[in-house]
């Protein structure tokens, strides 16, 4: 129960009541506002949950980033030897030319 939100309708409606609500007015409020707390409050766990998945992704991504240096390094090198490889057989053929 430590992660549960306390909200105590009969409390709530009695303090609008005081401030001039209707029984009717203040038990609708009272019945909107516990839906709303229900419904939209995240706890301790979600919380846990949500930085746990952050962490996760963080460490997907940080993965791929390095998977991707690694493969356009490759590919770079490849492209590179490729143009001075290129570049030594147009060289050898001026030279056999002049």
């Amino acid at each position: 129960m430590g992660n549960a939100i306390i909200f105590d309708t009969h409390i709530f409606v009695k303090k609008l009541q005081e401030a001039g609500f209707t029984e009717k007015q203040a038990e609708v409020l009272s019945s909107a506002q516990t839906s709303l707390l229900e419904g939209n409050l995240a706890t301790k766990l979600d919380i846990a949950a949500i930085q746990r998945d952050i962490k996760e992704l963080e460490t997907g991504l940080k993965r791929d980033m390095q998977e991707l240096e690694i493969r356009l390094k490759y590919d770079l090198t490849l492209r590179l030897g490729g143009m001075m490889a290129a570049s030594i057989a147009i060289m050898a053929a001026l030279v056999k030319l002049l």
